[in-house]
């Protein structure tokens, strides 16, 4: 049952477009994208309540937007959230939200604060 929650790349029935953020080739592509259109990355752990309580009333706040959706499970794919930290010069969150555009972060919240990004898309 969560195996189906959790290992999807893309959402269906949403006009937001999910897929998982797993190397830093990837991660390259998406900012050189948000030079084009702003894109939103989520740090999310599979093991925490509270991040998926997160994720879900996120992506009800974002179901009608038009915009590309980037998952990190910081579990599995630690290296990616620590090199986004680093990159970015944000500290490690989790759930953490990134709101890209021309290549840096326009805004980001963390944990509750999630919901109250503007997403100015």
């Amino acid at each position: 049952m969560f195996k189906n929650i959790f290992s999807r790349d893309k959402k269906e029935n949403s006009c937001t477009n999910r897929f998982a953020l797993v190397d830093e080739k990837q991660l390259d592509d998406i900012v050189q994208l948000s030079m084009e259109k702003p894109v939103l990355i989520f740090k999310h752990s599979t093991r925490c309540g509270i991040s998926g309580m997160i994720l879900n009333r996120f992506e009800k706040k974002i179901k009608d937007l038009d915009s590309d959706f980037y998952i990190v499970d910081v579990l599995k794919n630690r290296d990616i959230s620590n090199l986004i930290a680093d990159r970015f010069k944000i500290p490690h969150q989790s759930p953490q939200l990134l709101y890209v555009k021309s290549g840096k972060i326009e805004s980001y919240g963390s944990h509750s604060g999630v919901l109250d990004v503007d997403l100015k898309l």
